[in-house]
C-alpha cells in the first residue's frame, strides 16, 4: 500500500519539509499542528484556550480532507510551551472530547516560535 499525502486548503499550508498528514494502513498521521490562520498562515497569538481551539479546528479540517473526523482520533501528542497552560488546554480538550477521549501524552514544546503555546499531532482511523 502506497502512503497517501493529505492536504486541506482549510488548514494552514505546511512547510515544504513535511505534509499536513499521511494516510497509510488505515490510519491518518497528522503532523504537529499549531494555532495558525488557515488563510494567512499567521500565528494567532492569545490565550492557551484560543490556541488550543484553533489547533483542533485545523486538525478537524485535515481529517475531513482525509475522509475521517476528530471522533476517530486514537492518539494525540499535545506539546505545551508552558506547563502552567495544562489546565487551560484541558478545558478546551474536554469540549472537543467529552466522552471516550483518545490516548494522549503531553511533553514540553521547544521554545522555537515566539508566541506559540501549543502544537498538537494526532493519529486517527481513516
Amino acid at each position: 500500500m502506497v502512503p497517501e499525502i493529505i492536504f486541506s486548503s482549510e488548514a494552514p499550508k505546511p512547510s515544504p519539509l513535511y505534509s499536513q498528514a499521511v494516510k497509510s494502513c488505515g490510519l491518518i498521521f497528522v503532523s504537529g499542528t499549531g494555532p495558525f490562520d488557515a488563510r494567512t498562515g499567521e500565528l494567532i497569538k492569545g490565550s492557551i484556550e484560543i490556541q488550543t481551539e484553533l489547533c483542533l479546528t485545523n486538525i478537524s479540517s485535515i481529517l475531513k480532507s482525509a475522509g475521517s473526523s476528530i471522533s476517530k482520533i486514537v492518539s494525540a501528542t499535545v506539546l505545551l510551551n508552558d506547563s502552567q497552560d495544562f489546565s487551560g488546554m484541558n478545558s478546551v480538550w474536554k469540549i472537543w472530547f467529552p466522552k471516550d477521549p483518545p490516548a494522549r501524552q503531553c511533553p514540553q514544546l521547544p521554545d522555537l516560535v515566539p508566541g506559540l503555546r501549543v502544537s498538537i499531532a494526532v493519529i486517527a482511523e481513516s
